[in-house]
C-alpha cells in the first residue's frame, strides 16, 4: 500500500516515527475539527495516541474475531438446506452433460481391470519381469 494515500501530503516527507507523533489530521480524511473532537473525546493529539487508543484495539480485535468466527447453529443449519436442495436437483451422480441432449447415463460404462489398463501398469510389471530374468542370467 502507497503510504501517500494515508497521509496528507505535507506529512509524506516523513518516517513512520514521525508520524507517529504527527498530529492526527496528518491521516487523509481527518479534519482538523475532527482531531479536536477526538482530542475532546478521548484526550489524543497524536497518530499514536490514536493507535494505542483501547477502544480502537478493542474495536479492531473485535472485528479479526468476527472474520474467523464459526457459523453459528442457524447459518449452518442453513447451509445444510442448501445443500440438500442443490444435491436434489442436482445429484452428484449424474454425469455432467456433454450435449444439451444428454442428461443422465442410465447404464454405468464397462469398468476396465485397473491392473491392465491403468497406464499400462501390466506391461511395466512384464517388463519389470523380463529386465530381472535378463540380469540373473
Amino acid at each position: 500500500m502507497n503510504i501517500d494515500k494515508l497521509i496528507d501530503k505535507k506529512f509524506c516527507s516523513l518516517n513512520f516515527r514521525d508520524l507517529c507523533n504527527a498530529p492526527v489530521e496528518a491521516l487523509a480524511g481527518v479534519s482538523v475539527k475532527d482531531a479536536k473532537a477526538l482530542n475532546q473525546a478521548f484526550g489524543i493529539t497524536t497518530i499514536g495516541q490514536l493507535a494505542d487508543l483501547k477502544f480502537v484495539k478493542w474495536a479492531s480485535a473485535i472485528r479479526t474475531l468476527a472474520d474467523e468466527e464459526c457459523d453459528t447453529e442457524e447459518q449452518l443449519a442453513k447451509e445444510s438446506l442448501l445443500d440438500d436442495a442443490v444435491e436434489m436437483t442436482f445429484p452428484a451422480s449424474d454425469p455432467i452433460s456433454v450435449d444439451a441432449g444428454i442428461t443422465r447415463i442410465e447404464v454405468a460404462p464397462e469398468k476396465v481391470d485397473a491392473h491392465i489398463d491403468h497406464q499400462a501398469a501390466g506391461e511395466v510389471e512384464e517388463h519389470t519381469r523380463k529386465a530381472a530374468a535378463s540380469k540373473g542370467r
